[in-house]
Parts: C-alpha cells; structure tokens; sequence
C-alpha cells in the first residue's frame, strides 16, 4: 500500500511538475530562513551550559550607585579571597582579571626576540580553580598546579601553535608585556566557541599580584578597584539566597557606610553571562525570543503559501477524487494519499533546505566573528537540536498538508463527476474565508517586515548622519607604550616630520569610546563630592583643535606642560552644576583624580559613546601619566604610504612594541556592529517574505485565472474591456492587502518603538513609513500578479468558450 502511495505521488508531482516546483521552492526558502534562526539561537543558548557544575556556578556583579546606578561584570579584589576563607558553603571561588592589549613576545638564544604580538583580548590573569569550575581538556600539565606559582602561564593548542609552531610548548618562556618572562607549564585544547571564556593565555593570579610591586597589598585590599571578574561554585543543594544573604553580610562588614550604599553585589547565574546586556551579555533574550517568533512567521508563511496552492489545484483534482470514490476508495486512503504528496514535497523542501542553510551560514559565522561562530547545518543532528528539528518537519507536514487533503476528500463523486471539470466551484473546495485569512496572514507578515526594515534603516541613517561633535574622517589612532613626557614629546616632533601628517595629538583615547568609567568629584573647593560623577577624558593642548571640539566659552589649554592644573568642562557640566551661562564656570576649581585644577574652558557637548546614552557631564584634563594615543590628522592623498612612513618612524623609537593603527571611523562603527547584523537579517528576512509571498501570489493568480476561464469570456463577449476584466483580479487582492496592512501598521508601530526606545538620540516614525509600505506591497503585488492576469484578459472569448 505505502509502495502504492508512493508511485502515484510521484506520478501526480510529476504531472502538475510546475505548481510543485513553486510549491517547493516556496518551501525550502521558508524552512532554510527558519533552519538558519533556529540554529543562531540554539548556538547563543547554549553558551556555558555544556560545564559540569554549570548550575551551581554563579557570577557575582557590582551596581555602582552615584546619580545613576552603573551595572558592571567585576567585583572589588578583596571580595574572592574573602568569599573563599569564611564561606563554608562555596566549594570553589575563581578570580580572573583580563588583559587587554598587551604584547607578548617570543625570545631567541641570543638574547633579542624573534615574533611579536599584540594581543587585545585573549590574554587573562586567573587561579588554578579556573579549570575545577570551567570544563577544559588537558593536552599537558597539571591542572591542579599549572598555574600556582608567579611567572607561569598555560596556552591553548591555537595560541602554543601561533608562539612556537609545532615545537613542544611546555617549559618555553615568553615576555610578557615586556616585564616579565613566562614559563608554560600547560597546554589545553582550544575552547569552543560557545563560552564567554574564550582565552588562550592564561597567567597565574600570582604574576599580576607581583607586577603591582610594592602597591600590591594597598591594590589587592582596595574596595573601590572594581576590576576582578568572580565565579563561585555552590556546594550541591544550597540555594543562591543563601549566597545573595552572605554578598550582603560582607558588604556592611568590610566596608564603610558610604562605600556600603555605593557597591551593590548581586549572583548572577551562569547563564546570564551571554544574556544579559546591563553586565556586557551580546545576545539579550527579548533579542532571540524575536529571532524565534521571525522564524516561526517565515515557516508559516512557507506553509500558507504552500496551502493556497494545495487548495488552489482541487479544482483540477475532483474528477480524480470522484473517481476514487466511486472506485471505493475511503476519505482516510485518500487522505493518506495526498499526505504522501506532502510529504514528499516537504523532504525535498527540507533537503534543499539543509543546502540553503549551509551556503547562508558561513556569512553568519562571518557577520559573528566577535562570537567566533562556527555554526554548521551539522549542528541540527545533534542530540539537542534532533529533537527540534524533526518537530520542525513533522510540524511543517502537518500544518502544510492536513488543511488542504482535507478539502480535497470532501468532494462528493456525484458532484465531482457530474459534468466534469469546471462543476466544482472555487467556494466548494474550501471556505473562502479560511482561504482569504491564509492570504491576509501572508501580506500581514511581509507588511510587518517592511515596516520593520524602513524603521531600521532610518534609524541607522540617522545615526550614520548625526553630529558626534567632533571630526572623525582622515584621524588615525597609533598607542603611546611610554609614559616618559619626553619620549612623549619625541614622538610628536618625528610624527610631525612624517608628510602627510598635518597635526598630532596625545589623549588617552577618541572622544567616543567604550571606556566610560564615571569618577567623583568636588566643584568649587565644596567639601564633599557633587551629588553626581563626571567622565574623564585626557588630551593635551593639540586635542580639541585636531578634533575640532567647539569651544563656547574660555580657551583651550595653553601648552603642554608636564604638570598642568588647567581642566575644560562641557555643557552639559554647567548645566548639571545649576549655573545658567558658561562663563560663569572659568576660573572655578574643580577636584579629580586627586587632583585640583582649575577650569579655564568650556566646550560644546559632544557624544562620548553610541546614541543609546545621553552625553554626560565631561572634564577633559591634560594629564600625561594617561596618553595612551597618538591621533594624527592625515592628508587625503597617498594615505597607505603616509601610514606606513609613521610605521617606520614608531617602530624607530618602540622597537619592543607592537604597532598597531586604527582610523577613527573604523573605529566608532563597531559601535554598531548589532545594528547592521540586526539590519541585515531583517532586510534578507524581509526579502525572503516577499519572495515567498509572490510565490504564492503567482500560483494563486494562476489559479484564479483557470478557474475564471469562461466567465471572463462571457464578459468579453458582452463587451467588458481589458481594465474591467484586470479590476476582476485586483479588487479581490486589493482587499486582501488592505486588510494585511491594517493588522501589521499597529504591530510594527508598537514594535518598533519599543526598539527605539533603547536609543537616547532616535527617529520619530511618520506617516511615511506606512505610506511606504502599502505602496511597495501594492507595487510587488502588481508585478506578481500582472501577466497572469494580462494574459487572461487579452485571451480570445472564441479559446475559453469553444467547450461550452
């Protein structure tokens, strides 16, 4: 019987080989789009579940409360070793400081160096208990004790290959930001990609706690140094209150009433590590429950699409039905049947499916390089996505077969087969509000898409045009290794000497960063600390020129003395300290850092990170401890040559260092990096839709051109024109996107503002944006539909009456 079904499946497939083509091929897009989106959210749910003592493990955060609350991943140094000597119930605590942009080099025999790197993040000072809480695969060493004493550190197979090739590691020493050389004592597998852990340098705790020299014990016992990342492991069964109660203990026990009301520390599950965007979490849950209702939308616009057009061909199928019938088939064979169909035609979907998915991932990995994706079409027959995936496909049958099998058994063989093709009606072959409601769904879906991606867009363009505040094209940023204001100097003059270079300026880093970290202060010689903090933001007396920082009020610094008591506020400062003019600021003290300058200016706001935060009340201090950068105004001519000229002149004075050059546009569009891979997704998404949709829209227009045949031309013969006979096509689809775009308008309205809202600086969505929308859906509607329905107009009456 199965081997029966099978045959005439085929056969009928074969037969009708046009509507099953669009039926598939409507099919395998929707079911590629949905295999893609399930698979990116399976991959970021999944990071840090695969360790063992996963959900016991906690994560303990600080809240910084001043004016506003500043949520961050780290806590105080003390809080670890405290945790871990008067906490019974804790059975392992793990501190981890990173390391950013630090140099590590690889020695010679000889003395010198023979490779360099520059490593930004991958680098991490951590404890031997890091490997009892993380699950690690050991190549060589010894977990227990790799990393106990000072000066020793433990590679991954990737990193041990990029210092020593295919040499043997262990025992092989490297220079540490030249300061201290490092003897491997362990080498383990590469981390997978799917944890935030992802280092391949670890160096023992010990070796950051000697490099402090003889500030160590006054910086491991600071309370306001809030820079050591912590894991605790609970023993098994004891609740996290229990944790939540002791943070607080400590908290009134080790630190004063005001530093008490400031440092709020909170556990945080493992899992939120990734999810949670208040302590650094790039994939917010809000962000991937979307990511899942799209992917659900766009299979179940795959299957209505796949409907319409099921139900559209009964009306050539129910002479074949009748006869069936009439032969003694059952309404369950016959089902069984058209099941069969559907099935077929949903495995060749799934197949090319897998394919789709396959050429679309690697431009995901792609877009996620910061993730280090490495997603494949493999990952769906692992034994937690298995499960998914064949629900995934059961549930694509069902939806897209029971509807139509069932519509297609109803008829009965009498009227089937009483004159023929053309007695049943297009109402008997199912409801046509059920039909209508499949079509309305479909435009509701693309209709939403569009609004979503013109909202997206704007958004963007806005954000790509708006005045930062200060000039961000043709500024290169090169590092200052040196805190030596006179080796500062010498780098200036040699840049300065470099042609192409117009201007040089030393600061700690670009006006707008990610590095905001907000510090107290005192205005005015007041006696204790303003109500709320400022932001810092280092540069001398060539910064604001060369980035072209407007001043309202005051003067710039007047020269770039190695000790200057001169500071410049912005705007916003003056507003928030109640004065109503700028002027009236020059010549206040104000106390930073320890420090009390004097305000000598005053500067219009500009922006000191993305649009999501309103500027904050900014000082600018020429301090030269902090020149991290150098940033140099270039000419727009014969840019590779000038960059590589500046090369060769740093490299004269910093020969142990690494160079390393950024342009500061570059720069600020990692900002949104989210954005664009959001944009993208929609705009392909949106894409996706609105093929599925024509698809649909061309095997129904088809549809309804058959089954019009020989009222069109009756109307012909009674001298309806080619608009009238048009108007029988666009009235019903007129309708139907009318409605469509009643139901999306208020849900993408609703939608997107939400998204907007995460913006300070935002769009205000218009009327346009819908008036775009109903005209682009009106318009690929049009385009879709027009041949068919030009081609049914123009058809000779004498062709379409000639049976009658």
């Amino acid at each position: 019987m199965i081997r029966n079904y099978l045959k005439i499946s085929l056969r009928n497939l074969w037969r009708n080989r046009k509507v099953s083509v669009i039926s598939i091929i409507g099919l395998s897009i929707g079911l590629a789009c949905s295999l893609v989106l399930f698979l990116l959210v399976s991959y970021l749910f999944s990071f840090d579940r695969y360790h063992a003592k996963a959900d016991r493990t906690y994560w303990i955060v600080t809240d910084i409360e001043q004016e506003n609350v500043l949520p961050t991943d780290a806590t105080p140094r003390p809080l670890g070793e405290i945790l871990r000597r008067e906490v019974p119930f804790i059975e392992r605590v793990v501190r981890l400081e990173n390391a950013f942009g630090r140099i590590v080099s690889i020695p010679d025999n000889k003395g010198g160096f023979v490779k360099k790197f520059e490593e930004s993040r991958n680098i991490c000072f951590t404890e031997p208990q890091f490997f009892d809480v993380f699950d690690t695969h050991w190549i060589s060493g010894d977990s227990k004790t790799a990393l106990t004493a000072p000066n020793t550190v433990v590679l991954s197979e990737r990193y041990a290959e990029k210092y020593f090739g295919s040499e043997n590691p262990i025992g092989r020493t490297l220079r540490f930001d030249n300061q201290v050389d490092l003897t491997v004592t362990g080498l383990v597998k590469n981390l997978p990609s799917n944890t935030k852990m992802r280092y391949d340098v670890f160096v023992s705790y010990a070796t950051m706690v000697s490099l402090l020299g003889d500030r160590r014990h006054q910086a491991m016992q600071d309370w306001n140094n809030v820079t050591t990342v912590c894991f605790v492991t609970l023993h098994e069964a004891i609740s996290v209150s229990k944790l939540t109660s002791v943070l607080s203990d400590i908290q009134r026990k080790y630190l004063a009433r005001e530093e008490a009301k400031k440092l709020q520390f909170h556990a945080l599950t493992l899992d939120d590590l990734n999810h949670n965007p208040q302590y650094g979490g790039q994939a917010p849950r809000p962000v991937l429950y979307t990511l899942i209702i799209v992917g659900l939308f766009l299979m179940l616009a795959s299957c209505i699409n796949f409907i319409n057009i099921a139900t559209a061909q009964a009306l050539k199928r129910s002479k074949e039905v009748g006869i069936r019938k009439a032969m003694g088939s059952s309404r369950g064979q016959l089902i069984r049947q058209f099941l069969t169909e559907t099935s077929l035609l949903t495995l060749v979907a799934v197949v090319l499916a897998l394919l789709i998915a396959q050429l679309c991932l690697p431009m995901l990995n792609n877009a996620l390089t910061v993730l280090g994706a490495d997603m494949t079409v493999l990952d769906v027959f692992r034994p937690n996505s298995l499960g998914w995936f064949v629900g995934l496909i059961g549930g694509v049958i069902l939806l897209a077969g029971v509807y139509p099998s069932l519509v297609l058994t109803r008829f009965t063989p009498v009227t089937a087969l009483r004159s023929g093709y053309g007695q049943v009606t297009t109402k008997q072959i199912g409801s046509l509000l059920v039909r209508r409601g499949l079509v309305v769904f479909q435009f509701f879906i693309t209709q939403l898409f569009l609004i979503g991606v013109i909202v997206m867009m704007t958004q963007m363009r806005y954000m790509k045009q708006m005045d930062l505040g200060f000039r961000q094209d043709a500024i290169l940023t090169i590092p200052v290794p040196t805190k030596n204001p006179a080796k500062q100097e010498l780098l200036r003059s040699q840049l300065r000497q470099v042609s192409g270079v117009e201007q040089v300026a030393l600061g700690a880093e670009v006006p707008a960063s990610y590095r905001r970290i907000p510090i107290s202060f005192s205005f005015d010689n007041h006696a204790q600390p303003e109500a709320f903090p400022t932001t810092v933001k280092v540069g001398d007396q060539k910064y604001i020129p060369l980035f072209d920082i407007k001043l309202v009020a005051g003067r710039n610094f007047l020269n770039n003395d190695t000790v200057s008591n001169e500071a410049i506020v912005n705007e916003t400062m003056v507003k928030q300290l109640g004065l109503h003019l700028p002027k009236e600021i020059l010549g206040k003290s104000i106390r930073v850092w320890g420090r009390t300058q004097t305000i000598v200016g005053v500067v219009k706001d500009f922006h000191l990170s993305d649009l999501r935060e309103v500027i904050p009340p900014t000082t600018i201090l020429n301090y030269y401890p902090e020149n991290h950068i150098a940033a140099l105004k270039l000419t727009p001519a014969n840019r590779s040559e000038t960059v590589s000229a500046i090369e060769a002149s740093w490299n004269t004075l910093f020969p142990e260092y690494v160079f390393k050059a950024n342009f500061v546009d570059d720069m600020l569009n990692q900002f949104y990096m989210t954005e664009r891979i959001l944009l993208g997704l929609a705009q392909l998404f949106s894409l996706i839709a609105i093929l599925i949709g024509c698809l649909g829209l061309y095997g129904l227009v088809s549809f309804m051109a058959e089954a019009k045949t020989k009222e069109i031309g009756i109307r012909k013969v009674l001298g309806a024109t080619v608009r009238e006979l048009l108007w029988l096509f666009g009235r019903e689809f007129s309708r139907l996107i009318i409605i469509g775009f009643l139901l999306a308008a208020p849900v993408g309205w609703l939608l997107m503002n939400g998204w907007l809202r995460g913006y300070v600086y935002r769009i205000q969505p218009g009327w346009w944006v819908f008036a775009l929308t109903l005209s682009l859906t009106v318009l690929v509607t049009v385009l879709t539909i027009g041949y068919e329905s030009l081609k049914a107009a123009l058809t000779n009456p004498v062709k379409s009456l000639r049976t009658e």
